[in-house]
């Protein structure tokens, strides 16, 4: 239980650091550092197959896309910067109180709590059934993020490729 606590903290730090830096690579970094002690919290809750995506995923796949872009694009100056945050201000000003009003929706109306306001007990998990139904029955999943994790990889060999022909 404690180390479950101290691993909690590490991630709401490594998550605040990641909100908190000026830097884009910074952020990319501790997102990555974020998924990766998720990824430990994970297996010390025992959901070792969670935990393996996370860590193949978000960890892996997600920043190298991340800091492939980042390193792709060029910086916008200050004034550009505040011009272009004031137009999207304007333009998306009621997402905001739409998603207020979709999360009350969905919390309120479409799953409201049972009588008494308790809830149920959390049911076991078969795990043998779980892993049966990932690796024997959901084979097609599977084979969907796999080819998810190769389509990446390829697009950022094939990014780095036509950016180093640029430069010759």
């Amino acid at each position: 239980m404690i180390v479950t606590c101290i691993v909690l903290g590490l991630m709401v730090l490594a998550g605040l650091w990641t909100v908190m830096t000026r830097s884009l690579v910074r952020s990319a970094i501790g997102l990555a550092l974020t998924s990766v002690i998720l990824t430990v919290l994970m297996f010390l809750l025992g959901a070792t197959m969670a935990a393996v995506f996370e860590l193949s995923v978000c960890a892996g796949l997600i920043t190298v896309v991340f800091i492939s872009t980042i390193s792709m694009t060029k910086a916008l100056t200050h004034e550009a910067l505040l011009q272009k945050t004031r137009d999207r201000l304007k333009r998306y000003w009621y997402l905001p109180a739409l998603l207020l009003v979709g999360g009350a929706v969905l919390a309120f109306v479409l799953a409201p709590l049972p009588p008494g306001g308790a809830l149920p007990a959390p049911a076991t998990v078969d795990f043998a059934a779980l892993k049966q139904m990932i690796w024997k029955e959901r084979q097609t999943d599977i084979l969907g993020q796999i080819t998810i994790i190769f389509a990446g990889v390829t697009g950022v060999i094939v990014l780095f490729k036509e950016r180093k022909g640029e430069k010759e």
